[in-house]
């Protein structure tokens, strides 16, 4: 195959449509933009709900002398329950280590986390004592919070997963709405791909039959075209992964380095190093099947 004919004859038609061949790039840089977003999206979702996930702890709320009957029908736990607690939950497997809360120190945190205005307002003998349990597999926390909240003296077994659920749930629309419109705007580069392909193609109709007439291989007229539509989609790759780089580097990466912020976030080595190639990746497939789709539909060889 003659390689000097091929890149000519792409370079070529390049030049022809080049408006074509622009507005191509900036599709595909869109489209992959947003399709390397809902990636993004999906990844730190994944590592918030790691980090969180291992920090979440079943908290043991103990009954008090406020405590409602219905929840706490003995009364205020005793010292001989909350010892049998404890021991019970020292022994069990599942479980890597037990801190106990008194009313006082609940009360403390209480006030670290919450204004004057609310805090003035309770007492520490108002907040229960807990035994706040780590587990060794954070997944098995709804089992353990079934096990102990029939145990004498408990008054509830909440789960701070509970509440985090419903953020990691609101992320995942997100992430799911990214994705659907990053597909969206794959489908409309790969038309936009195929119109120019298509184009290129019935402008240069003349020259395709004679190069088949004299025997040309198929793929020799087709290459081309087909790396035409590449090279048109690679640019656009690689400019959309600038784009989310920089994105990143100048928007995610201040956040990250805020005095006191430990979350882990997504960084430019997540975009050079994984959402970065298969963005290129998925926009250079996606060109060659448009084009190879468009050939077989519109040039007759």
């Amino acid at each position: 195959m003659r390689i000097g004919f091929v890149v000519g004859e792409m370079f070529q038609g390049l030049r022809r449509n080049f408006t074509m061949t622009v507005a191509v790039v900036l599709v595909t840089m869109v489209s992959l933009f947003f399709f390397g977003t809902g990636l993004l999206v999906q990844k730190q979702v994944g590592i918030l709900k790691g980090e969180w996930y291992d920090r979440v702890q079943v908290s043991i709320f103990m009954c008090g002398s406020d405590s409602p009957a219905n929840l706490c029908p003995g009364g205020e736990i005793t010292d001989a329950q909350r010892t049998a607690l404890r021991d019970q939950l020292q022994a069990d497997p599942r479980v890597d280590r037990v801190f106990y809360e008194s009313k006082a120190q609940a009360y403390q945190n209480f006030k670290e986390t919450n204004d004057s205005s609310i805090t003035d307002k309770v007492t520490a003998d108002q907040l229960p004592e807990s035994f706040r349990v780590r587990l060794k597999d954070p997944q098995v926390y709804q089992t353990v919070s079934d096990d102990y909240r029939d145990v004498a003296g408990v008054e509830d077994v909440p789960d701070l997963r509970a509440i985090l659920q419903p953020l990691f749930t609101v992320l995942d629309v997100a992430t799911n709405i990214a994705l659907g419109l990053a597909a969206l705007m794959l489908l409309c580069s790969m038309m936009l791909v195929s119109t120019t392909i298509r184009l290129t193609a019935f402008s240069r109709r003349r020259e395709t039959t004679i190069m088949r007439l004299v025997g040309a291989s198929r793929a020799l007229i087709q290459l081309p075209f087909v790396l035409e539509g590449v090279i048109a989609s690679l640019i656009g790759g690689v400019l959309a992964s600038g784009a989310l780089w920089a994105m990143v580097e100048f928007g995610v990466s201040r956040l990250q380095n805020r005095p006191g912020f430990t979350t882990r976030l997504i960084d430019t080595h997540d975009v050079l190093t994984q959402t970065g190639p298969v963005m290129v990746g998925v926009g250079v497939v996606f060109a060659i099947i448009a084009s190879l789709v468009s050939l077989r539909r519109w040039l007759k060889v």
